[in-house]
């Protein structure tokens, strides 16, 4: 499934600091931790791998989600 050309995380990176800024003292830790996280997602910050196809040589970077390696709960796994 291809990802779609606009994600949340871009609008929270295009627009996130201005919006806490604007919203400072109305929103909660747990909130701004979430904000961060969905930010990170799928970027440089949490690293990634190369992925090749073995039939035509391609190469594609994955980035990892921030996801990975957490169970349902968030905990590490």
């Amino acid at each position: 499934m291809a990802r779609p050309a606009l994600e949340i995380a871009d609008i929270f990176r295009d627009h996130g600091p201005a919006w806490r800024q604007a919203n400072a003292g109305h929103v909660s830790l747990g909130q701004l931790k979430v904000m961060s996280a969905i930010e990170s997602c799928r970027t440089v910050a949490l690293g990634g791998h190369i992925m090749r196809c073995e039939d035509c040589s391609h190469t594609q970077i994955a980035y990892n989600s921030c996801l990975m390696g957490r169970s349902g709960n968030g905990e590490l796994a």
